[in-house]
């Protein structure tokens, strides 16, 4: 039975979008430069990294949208990070924006990987971004290279 999967490599010709969202930079800044690090670590050159910035998470999805029509990345990372407020505001933007990146994923076909972090409290989201649980953006960033290969390889 054949098996297929990725593995931590940076085809040459690959480029990668950052997204990230400008809304709680202490935390972004974070999964940013982890991201960034991570794909640098694996080969991945700072000319093949865009990385673009949008207000909040809400602009996200429609952003990665535009790149992934442009046919130029291989995959797109999306970092954010949306705290649980006294609104149901928390829910309308976290789940829109993680329903937005998989719409993006299956209507171009393009690995949309979400590091935009749905937290219930800012301790949560720094436990996150270099923390006790690691950092999410570099996972992404490191996701995202295991999906293009695989990817490539399908």
């Amino acid at each position: 039975m054949p098996t297929f999967s990725g593995e931590l490599r940076a085809p040459a010709d690959a480029r990668y979008a950052i997204v990230a969202s400008r809304w709680n930079p202490r935390i972004v800044d974070v999964l940013v430069d982890g991201a960034v690090h991570a794909l640098r670590e694996h080969g991945v050159a700072d000319d093949a990294i865009d990385l673009v910035r949008v207000p909040g998470a809400w602009e996200i999805p429609p952003t990665a949208a535009k790149l992934a029509a442009g046919g130029e990345r291989a995959a797109i990372l999306a970092l954010g990070c949306v705290v649980r407020g006294d609104t149901r505001h928390y829910e309308h933007v976290a789940d829109g924006c993680a329903q937005g990146l998989m719409r993006v994923a299956l209507d171009y076909r393009i690995p949309v990987l979400n590091g935009v972090l749905a937290v219930e409290r800012h301790a949560d989201a720094e436990a996150r971004a270099g923390g006790a649980h690691g950092n999410k953006g570099e996972e992404v960033a490191l996701a995202a290279l295991e999906m293009v290969d695989l990817w490539r390889r399908l």
